[in-house]
């Protein structure tokens, strides 16, 4: 059997990606399945993470977001049969699988390429944002598939959506966004163009579309510390701006893992009432803690995405001998997503 594996260096050295063979055990232990992937969905490393996780960085297994059947169960899984069609995430060091039966109108390698971002906005409006019907939101680059995901599960439960486009091309595809089902309505009130002058526009329009009063929750991608701009980051918001748009009691979930605050920063936050929460990707899947509620979640999402109500953006799947390259190019954020199909 073929696999992915990251070869971490113990300095700041770019990661090495490999295709090695491994074997499986012929035994399977009682509470174990066995599945034949069909496809996984590849996204960065956080090399850091799994350092604190205590996961060796020797030999990193790659593509954990996997669908595919199930060929053995154990003698105590109850289930799951063989046969089964499966989608899960794979833990960073609990001995819970996470698989869930995956609908059969649900393509593996859509199922494999949406199931991380859908559990991310799942956790980012419920578990952290408390969403609710009449609620106000702001998606920091709304056509990423995170974003995607978040503007439609929000729209799903009657929330006014505002987004920023990073291009024309994504400014024109959120413009024309609209549900599969229902009233066609748009589902974004407002497209914010964010890639002529991000401090410029945001602010303004926010507080313009609200009557002055800021939007109940912001989900950001990114933030910008500092003023000067680098190339990578010259799209995203600074962190006072996504503060100044926050209406009183307002809620601020941010995926930047280094976020400092200042004290004027504190004092604005304090000023509001208003609050803000770290989205860490990987939360369910390094602890044990939870996981009924974890399974919950994920069947709820790959049930939305077979009715239609999240319908995330398309990968092109790469054959196996391509992971390697394609992985690269994902570590490196030159690409947000890639999907291998098997």
């Amino acid at each position: 059997m073929k696999g992915l594996y990251c070869r971490a260096a113990a300095t700041d050295a770019e990661p090495k990606f490999l295709i090695r063979e491994t074997s499986l055990p012929e035994v399977l232990d009682s509470h174990l399945v066995r599945v034949q992937v069909k496809a996984c969905g590849l996204s960065p490393l956080d090399l850091k993470l799994l350092d604190d996780v205590g996961v060796p960085r020797d030999l990193i297994p790659v593509g954990r977001e996997v669908a595919g059947v199930v060929l053995r169960v154990g003698d105590k899984v109850s289930f799951f049969q063989p046969q089964d069609e499966v989608v899960g995430i794979l833990p960073l060091d609990s001995p819970c699988s996470g698989l869930f039966q995956k609908p059969g109108k649900l393509s593996s390698v859509c199922a494999a390429g949406a199931v991380r971002d859908g559990l991310a906005a799942y956790t980012a409006l419920h578990t952290l944002a408390r969403v609710a019907a009449g609620h106000t939101l702001l998606v920091m680059d709304g056509a990423s598939s995170f974003g995607l995901m978040c503007i439609q599960l929000a729209c799903f439960h009657g929330v006014k959506v505002f987004t920023t486009s990073h291009s024309p091309r994504q400014h024109a595809f959120l413009e024309q966004l609209r549900p599969s089902v229902g009233v066609q309505d748009p589902l974004v009130a407002k497209v914010i163009p964010v890639f002529t002058d991000p401090s410029a526009l945001l602010p303004p329009v926010v507080l313009e579309e609200t009557g002055g009063l800021g939007v109940d929750i912001v989900i950001d991608s990114g933030v910008r510390l500092q003023e000067e701009e680098s190339e990578a980051s010259k799209l995203l918001p600074h962190k006072h701006d996504i503060i100044s748009v926050l209406g009183v009691g307002g809620h601020w979930v941010t995926s930047h893992k280094d976020l400092q605050l200042d004290p004027p920063d504190c004092r604005l936050l304090y000023l509001k009432s208003a609050s803000m929460s770290f989205l860490n990707h990987e939360v369910w899947t390094a602890s044990t803690a939870q996981q009924g509620r974890y399974l919950h979640i994920l069947k709820d999402i790959v049930e939305k995405m077979s009715a239609g109500v999240l319908r995330p953006q398309p990968e092109e799947a790469v054959p196996l001998y391509e992971a390697t390259v394609a992985m690269e190019t994902v570590q490196r954020r030159q690409k947000k997503k890639a999907v291998v199909q098997l």
